[in-house]
C-alpha cells in the first residue's frame, strides 16, 4: 500500500478534524457550520473559495502548475435524520441527527487531498474540490447542477467516492457502467365507501383493494422486468382505519422503486399505473397514483472508470482493487453530476474487524484508518488524470 507519507503523518490531525464534524452533524441545506469549517481549512493553504453553492455547499479551486482541463472531486456534507447509539466520545451532540453515512469521512479525505495538492500542484489543469450539501435525499447535487454549476467551474471529468463498510479497509470496488440504482417513490390512495365492519357488502372496502396492490406491486420485478434487469418494488407504508369495527372509506399506500436502467424506470412506473388502474376497475374503487422519479441511475463511464482503477492500484496494489462487485440498488445524487459529464464513483472499503455496522446504522462510525487512504487516493487520481 502506497499511502503518502505526509498524509500518513496527517493521520492524527485527519481523525481530529473527521470526529469534531461527527459530533456536530447538520443535515440538509443546514450544514452552515461543517461549510465554514470547510472554507477555512481550505483558505489556509490558498485556495480560491465559493460559499453559498446549492444555499450551503462549498467549491474550492486550485489551479496546477501548468494549463490543462478541469476537473471535479466531491464529497458529501449531510448527516441523517436519525439518533446515535454509539457511547464515543466523540458521538453526535445534536439530538436526533447522526453522520451515519460516513460523509464526516467524505468530507475530511477530500479535504487532506486539497491541503496536500495546494502545497505540491504539480499537475496541468484545474481541480475543484466541491463539498456538496443535502445528499441525503433533498438533491444537493439537483440543486448544484440546475444552478449552473459547471458554467461557474468549467470541467471535464467528474469523480466522487463512497466509503463502503461490506468491503475490507484497504480495497476499493470500481464499477464501468452502473452502480448506484435511481430511486424513485410512489403514494397511492384508494378510495372507496366505509361503513360497519359486520355489513362489508353494503361498502367498498378500500383496505382489501389495497391488499391486493401490495401483492400485484410485486409483480413487476417478478413479470414485467426481464429476469436479466434490475428492479425493487418496496411497499413501506400502509395507512388504513382508526377502529376495529368500522372499515374506513380510504386507505393510502406508500414506496420507493429502484432499478438500474433508465428502460427499466420507465417500464416500472408505467406497470405502477396500469397495475392502480386494473384494481380501481376491479374492486369499484378510486385508485390515485402519484409517483415521483428521484434521483437518477448513477453511471460510471468506462474511460473514467479506468482512470479510477489506476490511481486505486497505485495506492492499494491490483489485488485490492475489485472491478467484479455488483451494483447496489441504493441511491446517489452524484448521478446528476454523471448526468452532465464523464465520469466515475468509486467505494473504498471501509469494513472494520469485529462489530461492523452497515450505512444508516445508529451505531455506525466511520473507520479513521480509511482516511489518508481515501485522501492519497484522491492526490493520485489528480495525478493521473492531470499528468504534467
Amino acid at each position: 500500500m502506497m499511502i503518502l507519507p505526509e498524509l500518513a503523518a496527517q493521520a492524527h490531525q485527519l481523525t481530529t478534524w473527521r470526529r469534531h464534524i461527527h459530533a456536530h452533524p447538520e443535515t440538509a441545506f443546514e450544514e452552515g457550520k461543517t461549510a465554514a469549517f470547510v472554507a477555512n481549512k481550505l483558505r489556509e493553504v490558498g485556495l480560491d473559495v465559493t460559499e453559498g453553492v446549492a444555499k450551503t455547499g462549498v467549491v474550492g479551486t486550485l489551479r496546477g502548475r501548468s494549463e490543462g482541463p478541469g476537473i471535479v472531486l466531491r464529497a458529501d456534507l449531510d448527516a441523517l435524520n436519525m439518533t446515535e447509539q454509539n457511547t464515543v466520545g466523540h458521538r453526535s451532540t445534536h439530538q436526533g441527527k447522526m453522520h451515519a453515512c460516513g460523509h464526516d469521512g467524505h468530507t475530511i479525505m477530500l479535504l487532506g487531498a486539497a491541503r496536500h495538492l495546494a502545497q505540491n500542484p504539480n499537475f496541468a489543469g484545474t481541480v475543484h474540490f466541491v463539498f456538496q450539501p443535502a445528499e441525503e435525499g433533498a438533491g444537493g447535487g439537483r440543486v448544484m447542477v440546475e444552478e449552473g454549476f459547471f458554467d461557474q467551474f468549467p470541467a471535464t471529468q467528474v469523480f466522487g467516492m463512497h466509503n463502503w463498510p461490506a468491503l475490507d479497509a484497504g480495497r476499493f470496488a470500481i464499477h464501468s457502467g452502473p452502480v448506484m440504482a435511481c430511486a424513485d417513490r410512489f403514494t397511492i390512495r384508494v378510495t372507496g365507501q366505509g361503513g360497519h365492519a359486520a355489513m362489508p357488502d353494503e361498502t367498498r372496502d378500500p383496505i382489501v383493494a389495497a391488499a391486493q396492490l401490495v401483492t400485484a406491486l410485486q409483480t413487476i420485478s417478478s413479470r414485467s422486468v426481464s429476469p436479466l434487469g434490475s428492479a425493487v418494488i418496496s411497499v413501506t407504508q400502509f395507512h388504513a382505519g382508526e377502529s376495529f369495527n368500522v372499515i374506513p372509506s380510504s386507505a393510502e399506500l406508500g414506496g420507493t422503486t429502484r432499478s438500474l436502467s433508465p428502460e427499466v424506470q420507465d417500464l416500472v412506473e408505467q406497470r405502477v399505473n396500469e397495475i392502480g388502474q386494473g384494481i380501481e376497475k376491479a374492486y369499484g374503487v378510486k385508485v390515485d397514483v402519484d409517483y415521483q422519479r428521484g434521483y437518477p441511475v448513477t453511471v460510471n463511464t468506462q474511460a473514467e472508470a479506468e482512470l479510477a482503477a489506476q490511481a486505486a492500484t497505485i495506492v492499494v496494489g491490483a489485488n485490492a482493487v475489485r472491478r467484479d462487485m455488483k451494483p447496489t440498488m441504493g441511491a446517489e445524487d452524484f448521478s446528476y453530476f454523471l448526468l452532465e459529464r464523464p465520469g466515475c464513483y468509486v467505494w473504498i472499503g471501509s469494513g472494520k474487524q469485529g462489530e461492523n455496522p452497515g450505512l444508516h446504522h445508529p451505531h455506525f462510525d466511520f473507520n479513521d484508518d480509511v482516511l489518508p487512504i481515501g485522501a492519497s487516493y484522491w492526490v493520485q487520481l489528480v495525478h493521473t488524470v492531470l499528468s504534467a
